[in-house]
């Protein structure tokens, strides 16, 4: 359940994927442009303002409750999104809709805390991750496929369906948010939460490190269709191509969840960042040798293999940052969130308008977000000096 509930947000964005290209003609939109590509970052923009406030909230009136109310707004963006008759009012459509897409994710992390801890929670994570990754396999062909037959709106129809579905299926859930744990919504009270997270290191700087590697996803995520359609002209390739990243996510979330289990939370994410860093670097070779329009059998092999990296790192991390502060876990979960998606999504956004006919923006940028991700989480796991 808790899988599927986070799979809301995944829904939103990967179902309409392959549809980039009516929507394009929809507003008229030139076939190269990534203008389009803002119905993703004002999603996460959407997603990151939200969770400032859904994290007091849960911690204070609970779980179930918030998770209701965040449902029915997410079925009133993707009805909104559905109907817009112009670029501008689906993007405002699409910001309401990561709005109500943010309460289901900070009340599954919220959740896991609630129960676990430590390597288990890492676990946790990595074993829901694992099922939640399957979304984005099937996700974008489906997407065709309800294209293909019927308008691109019905994408958005479709995701409204299934958060109904899910809001009928969650009333099962129970609040794992014993009254007697509940904390005050007062100004003094959430201020004093929000600075106990400012000023954990750990937890700071691992949240720190999560926004340059959503930095690199949401990139991903806006630019994917146009690198597959436009620059290595596989235009009906998109959701295979997609689907099989997607699957190395979640092979990765599992394996993962083992490797913690041997050797620790801190030295698989330490490696798996050098291997990130490394990695980067080979994926830019590939693009300035080949002027920014590589083979595609070089070029996109190499991202999904980096990508399948981010779960060996996403998940440990957001462990970690959580790992010092349970006594504020839904305050946590939405600010490092809130972090994550807003400082993402600009940064990954930007970047994301700049790929049009090369490759080389993706690459390069790929590395500086990697390098920044590996420094921030090395000074998280810095021990304070005895002076």
């Amino acid at each position: 359940m808790l899988s599927a509930l986070m799979a809301l947000m995944a829904m939103a964005l990967d179902l309409m994927l392959s549809a980039f290209d009516e929507m394009r003609a929809e507003f008229g939109l030139e076939p190269t442009s990534n203008e389009i590509s803002g119905v993703v970052t004002v999603f996460f923009m959407g997603l990151a303002v939200a969770q400032f406030f859904y994290g007091p909230i849960t911690d204070r009136y609970g779980r179930k409750p918030v998770l209701a109310a965040s449902i029915v707004i997410y079925i009133i963006g993707g009805i909104a999104s559905a109907l817009a008759p112009s670029l501008g009012a689906l993007l405002v459509a699409r910001f309401v809709w990561g709005v109500g897409a943010a309460g289901a994710r900070v009340v599954a992390v919220a959740v896991v805390r609630d129960l676990f801890e430590g390597v288990q929670m890492a676990q946790a994570m990595s074993q829901i991750m694992a099922v939640f990754i399957m979304v984005p396999v099937i996700a974008p062909a489906l997407g065709a496929g309800i294209v293909a037959i019927l308008p691109w709106q019905a994408v958005f129809w479709a995701c409204s369906i299934w958060a109904l579905m899910m809001w009928l299926w969650s009333r099962r859930l129970p609040e794992t948010l014993p009254a007697d744990k509940r904390r005050r919504l007062d100004r003094r009270d959430i201020t004093d939460s929000y600075l106990t997270f400012f000023r954990t290191r750990t937890t700071i700087w691992y949240s720190i490190s999560s926004v340059f590697l959503q930095s690199t996803f949401t990139m991903y995520l806006a630019s994917s269709e146009l690198m597959v359609s436009e620059i290595f002209g596989r235009r009906s390739w998109f959701p295979f191509v997609f689907g099989v990243t997607a699957i190395g996510f979640g092979v990765a979330s599992l394996v993962n969840g083992k490797l913690v289990g041997i050797f620790g939370v801190q030295r698989v994410t330490r490696a798996m960042l050098g291997v990130l860093v490394a990695g980067s670097l080979v994926l830019l070779a590939i693009a300035v040798t080949a002027n920014g329009t590589p083979s595609f059998w070089a070029f996109m092999p190499a991202i999904a293999s980096l990508l399948a990296v981010f779960m060996f790192i996403m998940p440990n991390l957001n462990a970690e940052a959580m790992q010092p502060v349970p006594h504020i876990a839904g305050t946590v979960s939405s600010l490092s969130g809130a972090l994550r998606m807003l400082g993402g999504s600009i940064m990954g956004g930007y970047v994301a308008t700049q790929i049009t006919t090369s490759v080389t923006p993706f690459a390069v940028a790929f590395v500086v977000f990697s390098v920044f991700a590996a420094l921030s989480a090395a000074v998280a796991r810095r021990r304070p000096s005895l002076g």
